[in-house]
Protein backbone atom coordinates (compact mmCIF):
# COMPACT_ATOMS: atom_id res chain seq x y z
CA UNK A 1 0.00 0.00 0.00
CA UNK A 2 1.31 3.58 -0.67
CA UNK A 3 1.88 6.26 1.67
CA UNK A 4 0.84 10.28 0.76
CA UNK A 5 4.38 10.33 0.62
CA UNK A 6 4.98 8.21 -1.80
CA UNK A 7 2.21 9.72 -3.69
CA UNK A 8 3.77 13.41 -3.70
CA UNK A 9 4.18 15.19 -7.25
CA UNK A 10 6.99 17.19 -7.61
CA UNK A 11 7.20 20.30 -9.84
CA UNK A 12 8.95 20.48 -12.73
CA UNK A 13 12.70 21.37 -12.48
CA UNK A 14 15.01 20.44 -10.09
CA UNK A 15 14.25 18.08 -7.25
CA UNK A 16 13.85 19.24 -3.73
CA UNK A 17 17.03 20.03 -1.57
CA UNK A 18 15.64 17.57 1.10
CA UNK A 19 15.09 14.63 -1.87
CA UNK A 20 18.57 15.45 -2.18
CA UNK A 21 20.03 15.09 0.94
CA UNK A 22 17.61 11.97 1.88
CA UNK A 23 17.83 9.73 -1.05
CA UNK A 24 20.38 10.71 -3.65
CA UNK A 25 23.03 11.79 -1.82
CA UNK A 26 23.12 8.42 0.37
CA UNK A 27 23.22 6.67 -2.71
CA UNK A 28 26.95 7.76 -4.16
CA UNK A 29 28.56 4.83 -4.89
CA UNK A 30 31.71 4.05 -3.42
CA UNK A 31 34.28 6.75 -1.43
CA UNK A 32 37.22 7.78 -2.90
CA UNK A 33 40.20 10.05 -1.42
CA UNK A 34 40.63 11.42 -4.85
CA UNK A 35 37.37 13.32 -5.29
CA UNK A 36 37.47 16.26 -3.76
CA UNK A 37 34.28 17.86 -3.77
CA UNK A 38 31.29 15.42 -4.76
CA UNK A 39 27.70 16.27 -5.00
CA UNK A 40 26.24 18.85 -2.17
CA UNK A 41 23.55 21.42 -1.92
CA UNK A 42 24.18 24.63 -3.92
CA UNK A 43 27.50 22.93 -6.31
CA UNK A 44 26.85 22.61 -9.86
CA UNK A 45 30.41 20.05 -10.51
CA UNK A 46 32.73 17.59 -9.41
CA UNK A 47 36.32 18.12 -8.13
CA UNK A 48 38.61 15.48 -8.24
CA UNK A 49 42.71 15.15 -7.61
CA UNK A 50 44.51 13.89 -10.63
CA UNK A 51 48.39 13.90 -9.60
CA UNK A 52 49.61 18.09 -9.27
CA UNK A 53 45.99 18.45 -11.78
CA UNK A 54 42.42 18.96 -10.31
CA UNK A 55 39.59 17.42 -12.88
CA UNK A 56 36.37 19.63 -12.86
CA UNK A 57 33.38 18.34 -14.04
CA UNK A 58 29.70 19.11 -14.34
CA UNK A 59 26.68 17.67 -16.17
CA UNK A 60 23.49 19.20 -17.18
CA UNK A 61 20.34 18.55 -18.99
CA UNK A 62 18.41 20.98 -21.78
CA UNK A 63 15.34 20.27 -21.19
CA UNK A 64 12.73 23.44 -21.50
CA UNK A 65 14.51 24.70 -24.61
CA UNK A 66 13.87 23.05 -28.25
CA UNK A 67 15.10 25.71 -30.80
CA UNK A 68 18.73 26.02 -29.64
CA UNK A 69 19.17 22.99 -27.58
CA UNK A 70 22.80 21.80 -29.05
CA UNK A 71 24.03 25.42 -28.99
CA UNK A 72 22.24 25.78 -25.07
CA UNK A 73 23.82 22.18 -24.42
CA UNK A 74 27.60 23.11 -24.65
CA UNK A 75 27.31 26.84 -23.51
CA UNK A 76 25.29 26.25 -20.11
CA UNK A 77 27.84 23.14 -19.38
CA UNK A 78 30.49 25.49 -19.87
CA UNK A 79 28.93 28.00 -17.55
CA UNK A 80 29.17 25.58 -14.83
CA UNK A 81 33.24 24.83 -15.13
CA UNK A 82 34.23 28.59 -15.97
CA UNK A 83 32.13 29.10 -12.46
CA UNK A 84 35.08 27.28 -10.88
CA UNK A 85 37.73 29.73 -12.47
CA UNK A 86 38.53 27.31 -14.84
CA UNK A 87 38.39 27.08 -18.49
CA UNK A 88 36.05 24.31 -20.04
CA UNK A 89 38.02 22.02 -22.41
CA UNK A 90 36.26 19.14 -22.82
CA UNK A 91 31.97 17.93 -23.80
CA UNK A 92 30.14 14.87 -24.18
CA UNK A 93 27.09 14.53 -24.95
CA UNK A 94 23.87 12.48 -24.46
CA UNK A 95 21.66 13.10 -27.51
CA UNK A 96 17.86 11.58 -26.47
CA UNK A 97 15.75 11.41 -29.64
CA UNK A 98 11.60 10.84 -30.24
CA UNK A 99 10.30 8.70 -32.74
CA UNK A 100 10.45 9.72 -36.17
CA UNK A 101 13.05 12.38 -36.04
CA UNK A 102 14.11 13.30 -39.26
CA UNK A 103 18.03 13.68 -39.86
CA UNK A 104 17.94 17.02 -40.21
CA UNK A 105 17.14 17.72 -36.38
CA UNK A 106 20.28 15.44 -36.00
CA UNK A 107 21.85 17.74 -37.98
CA UNK A 108 21.07 21.11 -36.07
CA UNK A 109 21.25 19.45 -33.02
CA UNK A 110 25.19 18.65 -34.01
CA UNK A 111 26.07 21.80 -36.00
CA UNK A 112 24.91 23.76 -32.86
CA UNK A 113 27.04 22.23 -30.51
CA UNK A 114 30.20 21.98 -32.87
CA UNK A 115 29.60 25.95 -33.30
CA UNK A 116 29.36 26.74 -29.56
CA UNK A 117 32.44 24.34 -29.08
CA UNK A 118 34.64 25.83 -31.41
CA UNK A 119 33.90 29.24 -29.99
CA UNK A 120 34.81 28.23 -26.10
CA UNK A 121 37.44 26.17 -27.92
CA UNK A 122 35.97 22.96 -26.45
CA UNK A 123 36.48 19.24 -27.88
CA UNK A 124 33.66 17.33 -28.33
CA UNK A 125 34.91 13.61 -27.14
CA UNK A 126 32.31 11.57 -27.05
CA UNK A 127 28.67 10.88 -26.15
CA UNK A 128 25.75 8.72 -27.35
CA UNK A 129 22.72 9.65 -29.88
CA UNK A 130 19.73 7.35 -29.56
CA UNK A 131 15.64 7.71 -30.40
CA UNK A 132 13.82 6.99 -27.34
CA UNK A 133 10.52 5.63 -27.20
CA UNK A 134 7.63 8.13 -25.55
CA UNK A 135 9.90 11.58 -25.71
CA UNK A 136 7.98 14.22 -27.65
CA UNK A 137 10.71 16.45 -28.47
CA UNK A 138 14.76 16.00 -28.10
CA UNK A 139 16.48 16.08 -24.38
CA UNK A 140 20.08 16.54 -24.95
CA UNK A 141 22.24 15.63 -21.74
CA UNK A 142 25.76 17.43 -21.51
CA UNK A 143 28.55 17.10 -18.98
CA UNK A 144 32.15 19.06 -19.25
CA UNK A 145 35.46 18.67 -17.92
CA UNK A 146 37.84 21.07 -17.11
CA UNK A 147 41.57 20.96 -16.00
CA UNK A 148 43.00 23.46 -13.61
CA UNK A 149 46.08 23.24 -11.17
CA UNK A 150 45.64 21.77 -7.80
CA UNK A 151 44.16 23.95 -5.79
CA UNK A 152 43.58 26.50 -8.47
CA UNK A 153 39.98 27.31 -8.29
CA UNK A 154 37.11 28.54 -6.37
CA UNK A 155 33.55 27.38 -5.19
CA UNK A 156 30.07 28.06 -5.07
CA UNK A 157 30.57 27.50 -1.49
CA UNK A 158 33.60 30.05 -0.41
CA UNK A 159 31.85 32.95 0.32
CA UNK A 160 32.39 34.51 3.36
CA UNK A 161 30.72 37.07 5.37
CA UNK A 162 31.12 40.94 4.34
CA UNK A 163 31.95 39.67 0.91
CA UNK A 164 30.14 42.10 -1.60
CA UNK A 165 27.88 40.51 -4.44
CA UNK A 166 28.35 41.18 -7.77
CA UNK A 167 25.78 40.18 -10.58
CA UNK A 168 27.13 40.30 -14.34
CA UNK A 169 24.76 41.03 -17.15
CA UNK A 170 20.83 41.27 -16.13
CA UNK A 171 18.51 38.20 -14.89
CA UNK A 172 15.91 35.88 -16.52
CA UNK A 173 18.25 35.92 -19.57
CA UNK A 174 17.98 32.28 -20.96
CA UNK A 175 13.94 32.00 -19.65
CA UNK A 176 13.30 35.23 -22.00
CA UNK A 177 15.33 33.96 -24.63
CA UNK A 178 13.36 30.79 -24.37
CA UNK A 179 9.93 31.89 -23.98
CA UNK A 180 10.18 34.60 -26.89
CA UNK A 181 11.66 31.61 -29.26
CA UNK A 182 9.34 28.75 -28.59
CA UNK A 183 6.33 31.42 -27.55
CA UNK A 184 7.18 33.61 -30.53
CA UNK A 185 3.53 33.65 -32.41
CA UNK A 186 1.39 33.67 -28.65
CA UNK A 187 3.97 36.73 -27.91
CA UNK A 188 3.60 38.88 -30.97
CA UNK A 189 0.05 39.01 -30.49
CA UNK A 190 0.47 40.91 -27.60
CA UNK A 191 4.08 42.78 -27.91
CA UNK A 192 5.74 44.25 -30.80
CA UNK A 193 7.97 41.71 -33.04
CA UNK A 194 10.89 44.48 -32.26
CA UNK A 195 10.48 42.94 -28.23
CA UNK A 196 9.90 39.26 -29.54
CA UNK A 197 12.72 39.13 -31.78
CA UNK A 198 15.40 41.15 -29.61
CA UNK A 199 14.62 39.05 -26.73
CA UNK A 200 15.08 36.18 -29.03
CA UNK A 201 18.69 37.55 -29.37
CA UNK A 202 19.31 36.80 -25.83
CA UNK A 203 20.58 33.67 -26.27
CA UNK A 204 23.86 35.45 -27.36
CA UNK A 205 24.26 36.16 -23.81
CA UNK A 206 23.94 32.80 -22.64
CA UNK A 207 28.23 32.45 -22.14
CA UNK A 208 29.46 33.05 -18.69
CA UNK A 209 33.16 31.78 -19.21
CA UNK A 210 34.70 35.33 -20.04
CA UNK A 211 32.84 36.94 -17.16
CA UNK A 212 34.20 34.04 -14.63
CA UNK A 213 37.31 33.61 -16.08
CA UNK A 214 37.79 37.45 -15.61
CA UNK A 215 36.60 38.25 -12.53
CA UNK A 216 39.06 34.86 -11.13
CA UNK A 217 42.33 36.24 -12.65
CA UNK A 218 41.78 39.77 -11.01
CA UNK A 219 41.66 38.30 -7.68
CA UNK A 220 39.69 38.58 -4.60
CA UNK A 221 36.93 36.23 -5.47
CA UNK A 222 36.20 33.75 -2.65
CA UNK A 223 33.04 31.74 -4.93
CA UNK A 224 31.05 32.21 -8.25
CA UNK A 225 27.93 30.52 -9.24
CA UNK A 226 25.43 30.87 -12.35
CA UNK A 227 21.67 30.62 -11.34
CA UNK A 228 20.29 28.58 -13.99
CA UNK A 229 16.97 26.83 -12.32
CA UNK A 230 15.00 29.42 -9.93
CA UNK A 231 16.88 32.17 -11.70
CA UNK A 232 18.45 34.87 -9.70
CA UNK A 233 17.42 34.81 -6.16
CA UNK A 234 17.51 30.80 -6.70
CA UNK A 235 21.37 30.84 -7.74
CA UNK A 236 21.59 33.53 -4.44
CA UNK A 237 20.18 31.06 -2.29
CA UNK A 238 22.23 28.48 -3.56
CA UNK A 239 25.37 30.06 -3.16
CA UNK A 240 24.28 30.94 0.24
CA UNK A 241 23.18 27.31 1.14
CA UNK A 242 27.24 26.07 -0.38
CA UNK A 243 28.92 29.00 1.75
CA UNK A 244 26.44 28.58 5.24
CA UNK A 245 25.72 32.13 5.40
CA UNK A 246 23.15 34.68 5.33
CA UNK A 247 22.75 36.93 2.13
CA UNK A 248 21.31 41.01 1.80
CA UNK A 249 20.09 41.91 -1.68
CA UNK A 250 18.84 44.76 -2.73
CA UNK A 251 16.03 44.47 -5.23
CA UNK A 252 16.63 47.59 -7.57
CA UNK A 253 20.25 46.78 -7.84
CA UNK A 254 19.62 43.60 -10.06
CA UNK A 255 19.04 45.12 -13.40
CA UNK A 256 16.28 43.16 -15.78
CA UNK A 257 15.82 44.31 -19.51
CA UNK A 258 12.76 46.11 -20.64
CA UNK A 259 12.68 42.84 -23.07
CA UNK A 260 12.15 40.48 -20.09
CA UNK A 261 10.24 42.68 -17.59
CA UNK A 262 7.86 42.61 -20.68
CA UNK A 263 7.12 39.06 -21.26
CA UNK A 264 7.02 38.51 -17.45
CA UNK A 265 4.28 40.79 -17.24
CA UNK A 266 2.78 38.68 -20.22
CA UNK A 267 2.85 35.63 -18.01
CA UNK A 268 2.49 36.86 -15.14
CA UNK A 269 5.82 35.68 -13.48
CA UNK A 270 8.75 36.84 -11.50
CA UNK A 271 12.06 37.48 -13.26
CA UNK A 272 14.31 37.04 -11.02
CA UNK A 273 12.53 33.53 -10.39
CA UNK A 274 13.11 33.01 -14.17
CA UNK A 275 16.52 30.96 -15.59
CA UNK A 276 18.91 32.91 -15.72
CA UNK A 277 21.96 31.17 -17.71
CA UNK A 278 24.44 34.20 -18.93
CA UNK A 279 24.13 36.10 -15.37
CA UNK A 280 26.43 35.53 -13.13
CA UNK A 281 27.15 36.01 -9.28
CA UNK A 282 30.46 36.80 -7.75
CA UNK A 283 31.40 36.92 -4.10
CA UNK A 284 34.23 38.93 -3.79
CA UNK A 285 36.30 40.61 -1.26
CA UNK A 286 35.01 43.77 0.00
CA UNK A 287 38.41 45.35 -1.29
CA UNK A 288 38.33 43.66 -5.25
CA UNK A 289 34.72 44.66 -5.84
CA UNK A 290 35.18 48.09 -8.04
CA UNK A 291 38.66 46.52 -9.41
CA UNK A 292 36.59 43.31 -10.50
CA UNK A 293 33.43 45.41 -11.92
CA UNK A 294 36.41 47.88 -14.01
CA UNK A 295 38.08 44.41 -15.56
CA UNK A 296 34.56 43.44 -16.44
CA UNK A 297 33.70 46.72 -18.00
CA UNK A 298 37.22 46.35 -20.22
CA UNK A 299 35.88 43.19 -21.38
CA UNK A 300 32.34 44.87 -22.38
CA UNK A 301 30.67 42.47 -19.56
CA UNK A 302 27.86 44.56 -17.74
CA UNK A 303 27.63 44.07 -13.76
CA UNK A 304 26.25 44.72 -10.85
CA UNK A 305 26.85 45.14 -7.17
CA UNK A 306 23.42 43.74 -5.72
CA UNK A 307 24.07 42.65 -2.19
CA UNK A 308 26.69 41.33 0.66
CA UNK A 309 26.92 37.66 2.55
CA UNK A 310 25.78 37.93 6.49
CA UNK A 311 27.09 35.67 8.87
CA UNK A 312 23.53 34.23 9.76
CA UNK A 313 22.36 31.51 7.78
CA UNK A 314 19.00 32.15 8.62
CA UNK A 315 18.99 35.47 7.73
CA UNK A 316 18.18 35.91 3.90
CA UNK A 317 16.63 39.23 3.17
CA UNK A 318 16.00 41.23 -0.19
CA UNK A 319 15.12 44.97 0.28
CA UNK A 320 12.17 45.97 -2.26
CA UNK A 321 12.18 49.04 -3.74
CA UNK A 322 9.93 50.63 -2.13
CA UNK A 323 12.58 50.54 1.35
CA UNK A 324 10.64 47.29 2.95
CA UNK A 325 12.67 44.58 4.15
CA UNK A 326 11.15 40.60 2.67
CA UNK A 327 12.62 37.37 2.99
CA UNK A 328 14.03 36.79 0.10
CA UNK A 329 11.69 34.41 -1.93
CA UNK A 330 13.28 29.87 -2.20
CA UNK A 331 11.38 29.69 -5.92
CA UNK A 332 9.40 25.97 -5.27
CA UNK A 333 10.37 26.21 -9.43
CA UNK A 334 11.37 28.05 -12.06
CA UNK A 335 9.19 30.18 -13.35
CA UNK A 336 9.65 29.17 -17.30
CA UNK A 337 7.69 26.06 -16.16
CA UNK A 338 4.66 28.37 -15.32
CA UNK A 339 4.75 30.36 -18.47
CA UNK A 340 5.38 27.44 -20.80
CA UNK A 341 1.80 26.07 -18.53
CA UNK A 342 0.17 29.54 -18.52
CA UNK A 343 -3.83 28.65 -19.46
CA UNK A 344 -3.86 31.83 -21.59
CA UNK A 345 -1.74 29.75 -24.38
CA UNK A 346 -3.99 27.32 -25.69
CA UNK A 347 -1.19 25.70 -26.55
CA UNK A 348 0.19 24.63 -23.48
CA UNK A 349 -2.56 22.55 -22.32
Amino acid sequence: MQTEENNLRFPFGKIPPEILKEIIFENLGFKRKDVILGPSIGFDGAIIDIGEKSLIASMDPITGAVEHIGWLAVHINANDIATFGVEPAFFLSCILLPEKTKTEIIKKISTQMDKAAKELKIAIIGGHCEVTPGLDFPLVIGCTLGVAEKGKYVTAGGAKPGDKLILTKTGGIEGTAILATEKEKLLKEKLSSEIVEKAQKFYEKISVVKDAITAFRTGGVNAMHDPTEGGVVGGIHEMADASDLGVEIFEEKIPVEPETRKICEFFQIDPLQLISSGALLISVESNSADRIIENLKKQGIQSSLIGKFLENPRKRLIIKSDRSIQTLPRPLCDHLWLALKNPADPSSL
